[in-house]
């Protein structure tokens, strides 16, 4: 009877109506096997661009997230880090990755989903969205082993980059963030912490995660010579000053762009989406990660806690749990 409930009622969903304001509207239930989710979380830098419609107009079709329904002109339905139940059919049961808004229940073919790695609990899975986009990072970035890495912005996409390149034998890696607390997450991911004005001495590929076009510059003035910059934020519509006279020519830096959203070209003849986000999921499995989950809210509630949420910089990975 509960199962004939479900497919009689429409879904719902969070959908930002006007900048700063979400509510819980229908929405689509899709075709293929039936979902239930369990956890959803906020991608805090992205989705506060999305909430504050500052997504550039000439960006708006390469930034659509998977199943997104609306336009970013409002109204939109927006998200992409979703854990759910199979409702039905032989895998009834089993724990699936999609990237998905925020939606109770929904629909989706198979090969949209990822059954969840053993070791990697749905509460922890959430983050696989953020692991994917470090990975491509620490792929753009091409740091190896012994290296000396610097990561400024000790967000979710920053501390998971951190954390992947303090695996790599012999390599030092500093967080670097505004935030002092974040010094605690840094040593429990196996890396060092600075402030940035505490920052010292050279790096072989310096990461900035911070979203601000301060970060990149301090980066810029910390990369050794013919280092790597990783520019790994999205700035929306937000213009960034960079001091490109000085040091920049002369010590011949090297200033890379990252983004999920394409392969880097040297793995494409190897790796698809599936590949990686498979592979970002297998990477779930350390309980210290749990660290990244900074607080939770009940689906219901969601409208009510979003904006603050997204307002404020303490947050990490925010879970949604849905019942």
């Amino acid at each position: 009877m509960t199962q004939a409930l479900h497919h009689t009622r429409a879904p719902r969903a969070l959908w930002i109506k006007a900048p700063g304001e979400a509510c819980l509207l229908p929405a689509e239930l899709g075709t293929g096997d039936l979902l239930h989710m369990r956890f959803s979380a906020i991608s805090r830098g992205t989705e506060r661009l999305v909430l504050s419609g500052n997504v550039p107009a000439n960006e708006q079709d390469r930034m659509r997230a998977p199943f997104q329904e609306g336009a970013f002109t409002f109204p939109v339905k927006y998200g992409y880090c979703a854990v759910a139940e199979r409702a039905e059919g032989p895998n009834a049961g089993e724990m699936v990755f999609a990237l998905f808004p925020h939606q109770d229940m929904f629909r989706l073919p198979a090969d949209n989903t990822i059954a969840l790695p053993q070791g990697v609990p749905p509460s922890r899975a959430v983050l696989a969205a953020n692991m994917e986009t470090a990975l491509n990072v620490v792929w753009d970035s091409a740091m190896s082993a012994g290296d000396r890495v610097a990561v400024i912005g000790a967000g979710v996409v920053g501390a998971l980059v951190g954390y992947l390149a303090a695996t790599m034998p012999g390599t030092d890696v500093t967080l670097c963030d505004l935030d002092p607390a974040r010094g605690e997450l840094a040593a429990r991911l196996g890396c060092d912490f600075a402030a940035p004005d505490r920052l010292s001495g050279e790096y072989d590929v310096i990461v900035n995660a911070s979203a601000s076009g301060a970060g990149l510059a301090l980066a810029l003035e910390h990369a050794g010579p013919g280092a790597t910059v990783v520019e790994a934020s999205w700035h929306g519509a937000t213009p960034v000053a960079l001091p490109l006279g000085g040091r920049f020519h002369s010590q011949r830096l090297r200033l890379v762009s990252s983004q999920v959203g394409a392969v880097p070209p040297d793995r494409l003849p190897r790796w698809d989406f599936r590949r990686r986000l498979t592979k970002a999921l297998d990477m779930l499995t350390d309980p210290r990660l749990d660290a990244l989950i900074s607080g939770e809210s009940a689906f219901a509630d969601l409208p009510r806690d979003y904006a603050a949420i997204l307002a404020d910089p303490a947050t990490l990975c925010h879970r949604i749990r849905y019942t």
